[in-house]
C-alpha cells in the first residue's frame, strides 16, 4: 500500500506541474502541448503503478480510486501552498486536507 501511495503523490506532482505550470512560470502560459508533452508519460505511468500496487493489496477497484483521491489533495495543498503561496490554514482547506486524510486511512485500516 505504501508503494501505490509513493506513487500517487509522485502521479499528482507531474498533474500539479502539468495543469499549473502556467501560473508559476510565464513561459508556459501559451504552451500547453509543450506542457502536456513533458508531464503527461511519467504522470500516466506512475498512475499506472500506483494503481496497480494499490490493487495488488487491497483487491479492489474502489480502494485505488479513495487512496488516489486522499493523496492527489494533500500533494495538491501542499505544492499549491510552497509554489503559489496560497494557505492551506483556513478552516475550509483544512477540514478537506482532514477528510482526505481520513479517507486514505479507512481504506488503510478498515478491513
Amino acid at each position: 500500500m505504501i508503494k501505490g501511495i509513493f506513487f500517487f503523490a509522485l502521479a499528482n506532482v507531474f498533474a500539479w506541474f502539468q495543469f499549473n505550470s502556467q501560473f508559476v512560470w510565464k513561459w508556459f502560459e501559451d504552451k500547453p502541448a509543450i506542457t502536456c508533452a513533458i508531464f503527461s508519460f511519467p504522470m500516466s505511468m506512475c498512475f499506472w503503478y500506483a494503481i496497480n500496487s494499490v490493487m495488488s493489496v487491497s483487491g479492489e477497484l474502489w480502494t485505488t480510486k479513495l487512496v488516489g483521491f486522499g493523496a492527489g489533495n494533500i500533494v495538491f495543498a501542499i505544492l499549491t501552498w510552497i509554489i503559489l503561496g496560497e494557505s492551506m490554514f483556513s478552516p475550509k482547506t483544512l477540514t478537506c486536507l482532514l477528510l482526505a486524510s481520513f479517507i486514505i486511512g479507512v481504506q488503510i485500516f478498515w478491513k
